[in-house]
């Protein structure tokens, strides 16, 4: 009889692009992924994955086969959706994922009180920056920025308004002077992002883009972002609630403010379990309670 675990383990090889990332993802060793792999490919007398400078491509009977594979596992999520929406018992692991600067940070704090309140519910904080695949049950919740996504089947509320500005540290302006108007900004290096840029960089008041003199960093953290600031590589649109912990950072042009809001996701099976619906409802009201918080970086109610 077929392993049938064996074909989720194509199915991760193809989505992670090599045996290596594939073994990291599934938890387990790389020689273990490579004899699950040859095992298949055994029964079916023909490869799978054709192997070329490291990286694994599907061949023609690969595609069949993770075609086959994707339904498998979207049932299989679907079997533990329906179990975990008739559980109405607050017993159980609860995962919410979340980007690092929300789930390192206000997260844990957000969440120790309901867990107090019910001590049966265990809580696994999951980091992730791109979006958790809800659907596939790698989160029971997600945090979201700007929307819950397109998928049909997820629900999801606002919870915040996360807010921006404009920040540079005491000791670059001091160097390198103070901008006193959009315009200025041009003169000044930039601390950006490097996955894709949160909080837009200043147009002009007539829609004009504002390009920095060069971008002297990038980071793909919050808190990488802000310590770069704070270091003095430039100019950076940060959160008001991370800036304003650093008293070397200071606000330039005032007038400017960006944000992005925040939202509380969940599939819409899974939001029938009491317990994820218990934890769901926990987080937007603590989100709503500490709403200065996020959108002027005031001291938070936790």
């Amino acid at each position: 009889m077929d392993d049938w675990s064996d074909y989720l383990v194509c199915l991760a090889i193809s989505e992670a692009g090599s045996l290596t990332a594939a073994a990291y993802q599934l938890g387990v060793s790389q020689p273990t992924v490579t004899r699950r792999l040859q095992a298949l490919e055994r029964r079916f007398g023909e490869p799978v994955f054709e192997r070329e400078n490291g990286q694994s491509r599907l061949t023609p009977l690969g595609h069949k086969v993770i075609a086959h594979a994707k339904r498998m596992r979207d049932e299989a999520s679907a079997i533990e959706r329906a179990v975990i929406a008739q559980d109405q018992s607050l017993s159980g692991l609860v995962v919410v994922s979340a980007s690092e600067g929300i789930g390192a940070d206000w997260l844990p704090r957000a969440l120790v009180s309901f867990q107090r309140d019910n001590p049966g519910i265990g809580i696994e904080i999951a980091i992730k920056n791109n979006s958790a695949n809800l659907a596939d049950r790698e989160a029971d919740i997600a945090l979201r920025w700007n929307g819950p996504g397109t998928q049909q089947s997820l629900i999801g509320r606002r919870g915040a308004t996360v807010g921006a500005g404009l920040y540079a540290s005491k000791d670059y302006l001091d160097l390198h002077g103070r901008p006193e108007q959009v315009e200025d900004l041009a003169d000044h290096a930039c601390v950006g992002w490097s996955m894709g840029d949160y909080f837009g960089w200043p147009s002009t008041i007539h829609g004009t883009p504002v390009l920095p003199r060069h971008v002297s960093m990038k980071a793909n953290s919050p808190a990488s972002h802000v310590m770069g600031i704070e270091a003095g590589f430039g100019v950076g649109v940060t959160s008001h609630r991370l800036a304003r912990r650093n008293p070397n950072l200071e606000r330039l042009l005032p007038d400017f403010e960006s944000s992005l809001d925040l939202w509380v996701v969940a599939h819409e099976t899974v939001r029938k379990s009491a317990r994820v619906r218990a934890a769901f409802d926990h987080i937007i009201a603590q989100m709503q309670a500490d709403g200065a918080y996020f959108s002027r970086g005031e001291a938070s109610i936790l």
